[in-house]
């Protein structure tokens, strides 16, 4: 067949539908980061798109970042901006949950196309290098005496944070509507109030933290994980005598109306790139957890997510 003559059937058939327009090798990506510069979301998504282009399943990666709202204003401009594109994504995760939970906003992310979890980050609490407050138990002390005096920063309202926080005031005896709890738009920004002494406890993923840790500049109190982290000196909240455990999970999803296989091709580039060298050392240098899942088993996490979390806020009364 003459290769005019090829090019013509080929598009006919896709015109048809019968050749799908899928994300491919090459392809030139364009990743919302719903969330300032400097955050949990804004480093991981800029490390899959290393990890992407290391992989050479794209050629390129746009980023855009737009906090707010736990990365619902992010969503709802990717969701009118990306349908039907598949070469569009956006990074979401157990904030964005916890987001929608609170906020009840008209687009959620049931309008958006999972793809795939990428990571678990536990949570890390911090307080300024000069604070009087020394431990875990001192704050609890503190909060106990007056909760208003301490004051928690972090991701947006709803965040992995957030519930922590109040998921501790349920455990000591403290009426979690009374954590004094001040939302940040971005981790630069939650970062920028811990050393200028503009909270008294800050709380995010650990590698958010880590230079400042390392530096001296802050004094790490506590990670939500079960059992300590590898290679970080910090007690655990369970190891203080606070029985609270909460993972950060983070995800990739696609844009609204993609066909079944734009979202395979999509999964097939993430996965590619999650095997990558740049990849596998991100993982390493940021303590994250790998947590690879796709399909309906990505699915199925979600809905369970939504479910759970909606019943840990309850329980810290966050939400009715």
């Amino acid at each position: 067949m003459r290769r005019d003559h090829f090019l013509k059937s080929l598009a006919a058939l896709a015109a048809a539908g019968a050749v799908p327009l899928v994300a491919h090798a090459g392809a030139n990506l364009k990743m919302m980061i719903p969330a300032n510069p400097g955050g949990g979301w804004d480093g991981t998504g800029r490390e899959l798109g290393k990890a992407l282009l290391d992989a050479k399943v794209a050629d390129t990666v746009q980023y855009e970042n737009k906090g707010g709202a736990a990365g619902v204003i992010g969503l709802a401009q990717f969701v009118n901006a990306s349908k039907g594109d598949p070469n569009a994504l956006i990074m979401t995760g157990a904030v964005m949950v916890g987001g929608i939970i609170t906020g009840k906003p008209q687009v959620g992310m049931d309008k958006i196309t999972p793809i795939a979890r990428l990571t678990s980050e536990y949570n890390v609490f911090v307080v300024p290098a000069d604070s009087p407050l020394k431990s875990m138990k001192d704050v609890v002390e503190q909060m106990k005496k007056d909760p208003a005096s301490v004051k928690w920063g972090g991701g947006s309202r709803g965040s992995t944070e957030h519930i922590c926080a109040s998921m501790l005031a349920t455990k000591v005896g403290v009426d979690p509507k009374k954590v004094n709890y001040v939302a940040f738009r971005g981790g630069g920004e939650a970062t920028a109030a811990v050393l200028g002494g503009n909270v008294s406890v800050g709380g995010s993923g650990y590698s958010e933290f880590a230079e400042y840790i390392k530096a001296g500049k802050m004094r790490p109190i506590g990670v939500t994980s079960p059992k300590r982290l590898p290679g970080i000196d910090v007690p655990t909240l369970k190891e203080s005598g606070f029985d609270v455990v909460l993972g950060n999970w983070r995800a990739v999803y696609g844009a609204p109306g993609i066909t079944p296989e734009q979202r395979a091709a999509l999964a097939e580039m993430v996965v590619k790139a999650t095997k990558s060298k740049s990849w596998l050392e991100a993982l390493e240098r940021n303590a994250w957890t790998p947590a690879l899942l796709t399909g309906k088993a990505f699915d199925d996490f979600v809905d369970d997510e939504f479910a759970n979390l909606r019943g840990i806020m309850h329980l810290s009364g966050m939400v009715a």
